[in-house]
């Protein structure tokens, strides 16, 4: 099995990590094409054979964004040739964004190779949000490469029932060809552990953020909120831990130093998953500030299946795909509003009945079904599908 991963090293995607623990416990070998990372955060991966080429610069603009796809490309392009000639595959599944691994699939499908599209995100929508762009000439070319990615994939994974809708309408893929696997975390390690009191530096409480900061992820929102919180609703035993990194992480530690709330927010970074877990273990709320927008309508959260598994009630504003996730397991907050994104906050800190009602069913939901769990046998099934058990 070759995964084809471009934007992310493997140890900052818990998906792809979780498809090559599945693969390798059905008896598949694994190889993965991505950035090089720091090489941590991979436990129980050893036995995957990783192909790792230097990180290209962070995209400034448009057409900086077109240069990463490309210098991505060649990279992934020739390595991948190298994995053929060395090790072999039976099967390539290219993850995006971009959406581009289709063009490196497509002269192996000629020898019988199938391509498998598993499908992260909507880059047309990503572009869109990253630079407000609704038209033009990178657009346009978006959207054609992901028709061509229709177009050459075998089948398609889709992460919700809403990206199996685009790859029904806008890539023309029956839903024969369709397989729905949500993101989830894993039962056996999202186990809540004894709290770390000095995580809450000092503060009665601890609301917690954790992912990798882009665009449209609403860090700024989260700040505005806080700052509401400190300064205008006088809340001030509450520390406000953001943890993860990504192309936000200076704006966003600037944002906090203006709106002077340096004294109730930290930045740890991106740090091992133990440590992660510590903060949530921790934490007494969980915070999704995704702003509602047409991509992340459809977008399903890794963060709030997170929160959810470690019993964390969700604050999260009315995004339509968040809402079906979480459920009752979280508040919604309307118009994208930080001052009610804070006030809610606010109710539920004076409320520990509530969030622990909300806590409970949160984690229901998660080992009810969204759990990666029972996910991964549908991903599993997918490749036996194709080329059969590695067993024969």
């Amino acid at each position: 099995m070759l995964i084809l991963l471009e934007n992310l090293p493997l140890e900052k995607d818990p998906r792809v990590r979780r498809e090559c623990t599945a693969l390798l416990a059905a008896g598949y070998a694994v190889s993965v094409v991505c950035p090089a990372g720091s090489g941590t955060g991979l436990d129980g991966l050893q036995a995957v054979s990783l192909h790792a080429y230097p990180p290209p610069p962070e995209a400034r603009g448009p057409w900086g964004f077109v240069y990463e796809f490309g210098y991505s490309w060649v990279m992934t392009a020739m390595l991948t040739l190298r994995a053929f000639l060395v090790e072999g595959f039976a099967v390539i599944q290219g993850c995006n964004p971009p959406d581009t691994a289709f063009a490196i699939a497509w002269p192996y499908r000629l020898i019988g190779i199938p391509y498998v599209f598993d499908h992260h995100d909507l880059s047309p929508e990503v572009f869109t949000a990253k630079y407000g762009k609704t038209s033009g000439r990178v657009l346009e070319a978006l959207l054609m490469l992901e028709r061509a990615t229709y177009r050459t994939a075998d089948h398609v994974i889709a992460t919700n029932d809403a990206f199996r809708q685009v790859a029904m309408e806008r890539g023309n893929k029956s839903a024969q060809q369709i397989t729905v696997v949500r993101n989830g975390p894993e039962l056996s390690k999202a186990v809540r552990r004894e709290p770390r009191p000095e995580l809450r530096r000092g503060r009665a409480h601890l609301c917690c953020w954790l992912g990798l900061m882009f665009a449209d992820d609403g860090l700024e929102l989260a700040l505005q909120a806080v700052a509401e919180l400190v300064h205008v609703r006088r809340r001030q035993d509450c520390h406000f831990a953001f943890v993860g990194d990504g192309e936000k992480i200076t704006a966003v530690r600037e944002q906090a130093r203006r709106l002077d709330v340096e004294d109730w927010v930290s930045f740890p970074g991106w740090i091992p998953l133990h440590d992660a877990f510590d903060y949530l273990s921790t934490a007494d709320l969980g915070l999704s500030p995704n702003p509602k927008s047409p991509r992340l309508d459809v977008s399903t959260s890794m963060k709030v299946m997170e929160y959810m598994a470690f019993d964390l009630p969700v604050v999260a504003f009315d995004v339509d795909e968040t809402r079906y996730s979480a459920g009752d397991a979280a508040v919604y907050a309307t118009g994208n509003d930080p001052s009610e994104y804070a006030r809610l906050i606010d109710e539920l800190l004076d409320d520990p009945a509530q969030r622990a009602r909300m806590g409970l069913a949160g984690r229901a939901r998660v080992e009810d079904g969204l759990a990666w769990d029972h996910q991964r046998l549908a991903y599993v099934k997918v490749y036996e599908r194709l080329i059969g058990h590695p067993t024969g």
